[in-house]
């Protein structure tokens, strides 16, 4: 059989998560590239693990594929570990991938933790359909353009902060979502101090504000999706225009609209239209 690279998920915390599987898998291959040796030294320690370790991170990715490449084409195995959970999620290894993809190698998931996942199925928010958003940006101003782009979303939302943004990110929320949208709250998920809660944005933000232990440790926030609410007040809107458009121009009609509901001119002149080209 020829090599393969096995991407293989890894404990988020708590020890006992790894599996058998990846135990043999990590055994059995002749190298493990990892995110961070140092941090993967101490799993492979936990699980008398002796498989040599190498380096591959955001830094020397790209440099490091051609030689994990050589080694898969001249039959070695390879595993690829990210510091904890699944490899790719918000971690480096996708190049590697997609490089062995393109040179016709196999790549084999070795499934198991992954924190996104986690908090979803344990915060009580819908599951069915959702999507992942990684990291939002340091910088305040493409934050906030990012959240604004997510408002209307009407799906489940997992987003991954850091400790000392926490803060200021759920402030964001509370002024671009609103106070109200709930929001799952995951913290520290399977160490010592986890922490999993559902409350309203305005809630978590008292709530971490007022705890500075919030502050500290992986977190991941599972939003709930924009409501119903908003869809009818879409419809309505466009009834309105609708019937504005029987009489009026679309200028003059998106211009009366804006001045009835008090929304933007340059939105009412957009959704106006759409709607007169979709009538024609």
């Amino acid at each position: 059989m020829s090599a393969q690279l096995f991407v293989v998920a890894t404990p988020i915390g708590h020890l006992d998560d790894m599996t058998y599987r990846a135990i043999d898998v990590l055994k059995s291959v002749a190298i493990i590239a990892a995110e961070d040796t140092r941090q993967s030294a101490l799993l492979m320690k936990h699980y008398n693990i002796a498989t040599p370790l190498t380096a591959c991170h955001d830094h020397n990715e790209s440099n490091k594929i051609d030689i994990l490449i050589e080694r898969l084409k001249k039959g070695d195995n390879i595993a690829l570990v990210s510091d904890a959970g699944t490899p790719l999620i918000s971690d480096p290894g996708f190049k590697l991938v997609r490089a062995a993809q393109e040179n016709g190698i196999r790549v084999t998931p070795v499934p198991g933790a992954c924190a996104a996942i986690a908090a979803l199925s344990s915060v009580g928010l819908p599951s069915d359909h959702f999507s992942f958003e990684g990291f939002l940006s340091s910088k305040q101003s493409q934050r906030l353009l990012q959240l604004e782009k997510l408002k209307a979303n009407t799906h489940t939302m997992i987003i991954y902060e850091a400790p000392h943004r926490i803060l200021d990110s759920v402030a964001d929320m509370v002024n671009v979502f609103g106070g109200d949208r709930q929001v799952g709250f995951a913290r520290e998920i399977t160490k010592t101090f986890e922490t999993i809660k559902k409350m309203s944005l305005a809630e978590l933000h008292a709530f971490i504000e007022s705890d500075r232990n919030q502050q500290k440790g992986e977190i991941v926030l599972v939003i709930a999706g924009a409501t119903e609410e908003k869809d009818l007040e879409q419809e309505a809107l466009d009834k309105l225009l609708l019937r504005l458009l029987q009489d009026l121009s679309v200028k003059a009609a998106s211009q009366l609209a804006a001045d009835l509901t008090g929304m933007k001119k340059k939105v009412a002149y957009q959704r106006a239209l759409e709607l007169t080209s979709a009538n024609d």
